[in-house]
């Protein structure tokens, strides 16, 4: 299979995933709106969704996946089973036990950490308390199945991984269609939604579980005991955890400042879900992919191959978040007017706080897809160290930023320091890599870069002007479905000429993706390849 059909596969899971939370998120703006209640849901699942990114989306990966393919190619399907149950027996001890500590103490954890704005608002405080009460035992499920998705990716078994998370929209849409089918009120569909997050993890758990089992891997539980390999992956895991969480470690901060201010964390809630469509479907699949290709040609002494990954791993990130971040910059306002104004989600409030939002957001996407891509590079040399401290100096600037813009900005000035900080740490990471001679030069890649810029350019004026003259079709009083047909339409016709210019000034060629597509899996295939399933 070659690099590019890998994105895809883990790509499609997370395309079908973060479509439904489209779905999910349009049918929530209806029924909350940006009010108290919005507030509170989404600052509650702030917390546990935050482990689930860092878990779910390659943080555990990046520590787990390079030991558990060493055991492999070392040790077998046996050892790798055995290094697998001694990571089982530990893990599951130490959720369980913070998982206990956290429930006893939540009330203090959302007054000083989660949404201290909240303290001081009656019934807003003790309702996110409770919310994120029920929700946060989906940290174990998330946890647990990140170990096993580490697995099944190892194996090249990329499917089941990136389509459990679509469950969570599946049954949270499930949720609010019976809210609206029995005209729940507001409190009522927080806690409904609550539940079904619950509810999502243990079946996300499930559907991993028995992926693994049928990959020919049964996992039994051992007596917690810190063996040797163990102790490497917790040496590793921590660093690993804060560097491939930084953007939601950034914006756990970004909702404990907007907290302070009515309707600013649904707001960034809402713009959140939809440049996390690019950044999931890009980002992730890069990441997820990348490193267990990228540690098995190191591992093997080919350097060459190396380096071809991840040159051709930043060519292909710039080709595809390059362009949606400049039709979230330009179009954010009808983006935001067609997926959320209708209902409790007001036309003269709440679209123009979360289409700038938006805008700003789009224009820190590459800096969050690239550092998916950059810290591969680190991993796959069990170098947490070095992107750890980048990833505290981008926090750094992150906080620093918001607090100073907060005051004068609001939420937008939340994106703003997301943004600024995102662009830092991808800069850091690059630097140091190049520095290091881990990064090769590539005169393919420079020549393309800024073709592909110019590219995203052209679209992006062309789109600025196309909104202006079909001004009357995008606005609030339009029908649902003549908004929808232009805002199709102009996406559409700017990704033609997008791709179009790109083409046409080199920025791209059939070339590149011959040589992505036509990659050989042959060349890095592990000693178990016999026993494995094409998904």
């Amino acid at each position: 299979m070659s690099l590019v059909k890998k994105f895809a596969t883990v790509a499609s899971g997370t395309l079908m995933s973060r479509a439904l939370g489209f779905g999910r998120e349009m049918l929530m703006a209806a029924a909350l709106g940006t009010g108290p209640v919005a507030d509170a849901f989404n600052a509650a699942f702030q917390f546990p969704n935050t482990f689930r990114r860092l878990f779910a989306e390659g943080a555990f990966n990046a520590a787990f996946v390079p030991l558990f393919a060493k055991e492999i190619e070392t040790h077998g399907t046996g050892g790798a089973k055995r290094f697998s149950e001694e990571v089982f027996g530990v893990l599951f001890s130490a959720l369980l036990a913070l998982t206990i500590a956290m429930e006893l103490a939540m009330p203090l954890i959302v007054r000083y950490l989660v949404a201290p704005g909240f303290a001081d608002i009656p019934g807003k405080f003790e309702t996110t308390v409770r919310l994120a009460t029920i929700m946060f035992p989906y940290l174990i499920c998330m946890s647990l199945g990140a170990m096993m998705a580490g697995m099944l990716n190892s194996l090249r078994r990329y499917f089941a991984a990136a389509i459990a998370p679509a469950f969570l929209n599946i049954i949270l849409i499930s949720v609010l269609a019976y809210a609206w089918y029995h005209g729940l009120d507001a409190h009522d569909v927080g806690f409904g939604l609550s539940w079904g997050v619950l509810a999502a993890g243990i079946v996300q758990l499930a559907i991993v579980w028995v992926a693994v089992r049928h990959a020919g891997i049964s996992i039994g539980f051992r007596r917690p005991k810190m063996t040797p390999n163990v102790k490497r992956l917790l040496i590793l895991a921590l660093p690993a955890a804060i560097i491939g969480g930084i953007t939601q470690i950034n914006q756990l901060i970004g909702t404990a400042i907007a907290s302070g201010q009515n309707s600013a964390v649904s707001s960034l809630a809402y713009a959140d879900r939809i440049y996390q469509l690019p950044l999931g479907v890009v980002g992730v699949a890069v990441a997820i992919v990348l490193l267990p290709e990228l540690s098995r040609a190191l591992k093997s002494g080919n350097l060459i191959e190396a380096a071809n990954l991840q040159n051709r791993s930043v060519e292909f990130t710039l080709f595809m978040t390059l362009p949606a971040a400049a039709a979230l910059w330009v179009m954010s306002e009808p983006i935001v007017r067609l997926v959320y104004e209708r209902g409790a989600f007001a036309a003269n409030h709440s679209t123009p706080i979360v289409a700038s939002i938006l805008a700003i957001f789009g224009l820190g996407l590459p800096a969050f897809v690239l550092i998916k891509a950059f810290t591969p590079g680190y991993f796959a040399r069990e170098d947490t160290r070095t992107p750890m401290i980048f990833a505290a100096i981008s926090v750094g600037v992150n906080v620093a930023t918001a607090l100073t813009l907060f005051p004068s900005m609001g939420a937008p000035g939340i994106a703003v320091a997301s943004a600024v900080a995102g662009w830092v740490n991808a800069l850091m990471l690059l630097g140091m890599l190049i520095k290091r001679g881990h990064w090769g030069r590539d005169v393919p890649l420079l020549k393309r870069i800024p073709r592909l810029v110019l590219s995203a350019v052209v679209m992006a004026v062309a789109l600025y002007f196309a909104e202006h003259y079909f001004a009357a079709r995008l606005g609030p009083g339009s029908p649902l479905v003549i908004k929808a047909t232009t805002v199709l339409a102009l996406v559409g016709g700017g990704a033609a000429l997008y791709f179009i210019t790109a083409f046409g000034t080199g920025g791209a060629d059939f070339g590149m993706i011959r040589r992505n597509v036509r990659r050989s899996e042959a060349k890095t295939a592990p000693p178990i390849a016999k026993t494995e399933l094409d998904e």
